[in-house]
């Protein structure tokens, strides 16, 4: 069989990519080894949002009574959480089937592997293998849980995100290895619904990557709940020979030190998925575990595309998603602007949420720009005081200069609906006086976005 595109990886990238590819008029085959919708869809964005979403009407109903309504016995159904859970993933998996059929997409289910002259083997799962040509060819093929060498998973009593999802039984404590987006959302999960959770993280501060008041706020809010945290601390290994885990953690004081858990959760990262899928066989340079890439995601062969997580930049959906659009319009001989990978946002789910885009205050610092701040707190937000949730900030950087808008870092119920804007006005160059000027409804959450505008330049109404 002859196509003009055959996407490897039916992800976020891969469906999205093969989509796009045929509103444009590529007669388009999808290659996955699994389930329609990668491990964002199946195992990941997805499923965890439905068990978050679990977890925050338990805590609801535990705080019933600071709402003036009173419940009484509410016990958590570990088992119907983790199935509602698995629903929403088979459903969202059941409407890509359907976006295939809809537009005319072949799915090839198998494993897919480059071959020389722009083929693609595909071994079936009974082990019998079919070749198809195409044009063009983009891997969309994700990543996987990283494995550290002292923490080894058995899937059974230290796992990865996947198998965290899918517990036949709920643990009664929980080591959270690493406190990255996935750490995080699990340990809020777990303790929301009676795990007992330690994070373990290598890094001064837990959700390393955001600016750094963020970090010391979600920190005080999982103390609060409950959350026992050990920073600058490394796991030195896991003893599984008993009953309960024995984690050996080197703490910051530089003492070993053990923590007894059932289980362990090792959320220290990903790894792409770039073995067996050919890139020796057809000579595709890669650097440091990623396929390298221009900025319209083409290697090194011609014909052959790489985007999501095996390329460099954020190993997030939404990222994948706009490189596949970028890589597809271009291979349609359309023109589209390289992806700004300075205006993506980031968010994670856990509670209190976080949500950020463009530079960090210190980052910004670092890259020369005299800078003007401005925060306002939920404390002073009266949606926040009437919703219960009072936690958290908006905290907005612009250049002193000329007024540009750097970034934006949020924590905070809902900030996750609220980074769009940021992520629209910078795009649009937009600058904080602006922003002071568009009017926000008020009560909301989101008028604390002209509010943190307004306390950058020394014009907030409600501090």
């Amino acid at each position: 069989m002859n196509y003009d595109l055959i996407v490897i990886g039916s992800g976020p990238g891969g469906y999205v990519g093969a989509i796009r590819a045929s509103q444009l008029g590529l007669k388009v085959a999808i290659v996955e080894k699994e389930s329609l919708g990668g491990v964002c869809l199946n195992w990941g964005c997805i499923p965890t949002k439905a068990l978050l979403k679990s977890a925050q009407v338990f805590e609801y109903i535990h705080h019933a009574a600071d709402y003036g309504i009173t419940v009484s016995d509410a016990k958590a159904d570990f088992g119907a959480v983790v199935t509602r859970s698995r629903g929403v993933a088979d459903g969202m998996s059941k409407g890509v089937q359907f976006l295939m059929k809809k537009n005319k997409i072949d799915v090839i289910m198998g494993t897919g592997k480059l071959k020389p002259g722009k083929k693609v083997e595909v071994t079936a799962a009974d082990g019998t293998k079919s070749t198809y040509e195409a044009s063009h060819v983009i891997l969309a093929t994700g990543a996987r849980s990283r494995e550290l060498p002292n923490l080894k998973q058995d899937g059974k009593k230290v796992f990865g995100y996947r198998e965290a999802m899918n517990l036949p039984k709920q643990p009664a404590s929980l080591v959270v290895v690493g406190s990255g987006a996935i750490g995080v959302e699990f340990a809020y999960f777990y303790n929301a619904m009676g795990t007992k959770v330690t994070i373990v993280e290598f890094m001064p501060n837990i959700v390393p990557v955001e600016d750094e008041e963020v970090s010391k706020q979600l920190l005080k809010s999982f103390k609060k709940s409950g959350i026992e945290i050990m920073t600058e601390s490394t796991v030195e290994g896991v003893d599984t020979s008993g009953a309960l885990c024995k984690v050996s953690i080197k703490n910051k004081k530089g003492e070993l030190v053990t923590v007894e858990a059932e289980a362990v959760l090792s959320a220290v990262g990903i790894t792409p998925n770039i073995e067996n899928i050919g890139l020796e066989d057809v000579g595709i340079i890669t650097d440091k575990g990623r396929v390298v890439v221009n900025d319209f995601y083409q290697t090194n062969m011609p014909g052959i595309y790489a985007i999501g997580d095996i390329v460099k930049g954020q190993a997030l959906a939404h990222v994948a998603s706009a490189e596949a659009i970028i890589c597809v319009e271009k291979i349609a001989g359309h023109h589209p602007e390289p992806l700004d990978y300075n205006n993506i946002p980031g968010c994670t789910y856990c509670s209190p949420e976080i949500a950020s885009v463009g530079y960090t205050e210190k980052a910004a610092k670092e890259a020369g720009y005299e800078i003007k701040v401005g925060k306002f707190p939920f404390s002073a937000s009266g949606k926040a005081s009437a919703a219960g949730a009072k936690d958290g900030f908006v905290k907005l950087i612009f250049d002193a200069k000329y007024g540009e808008f750097l970034g934006a870092h949020m924590i905070g119920m809902n900030v996750t609906e609220m980074i769009a804007e940021v992520v629209v006005a910078r795009k649009l160059e937009t600058t904080g006086h602006e922003i002071i000027k568009s009017v926000h409804p008020h009560p909301t959450m989101s008028e604390a976005i002209m509010e943190a505008a307004a306390a950058a330049y020394g014009e907030v109404i409600h501090l």
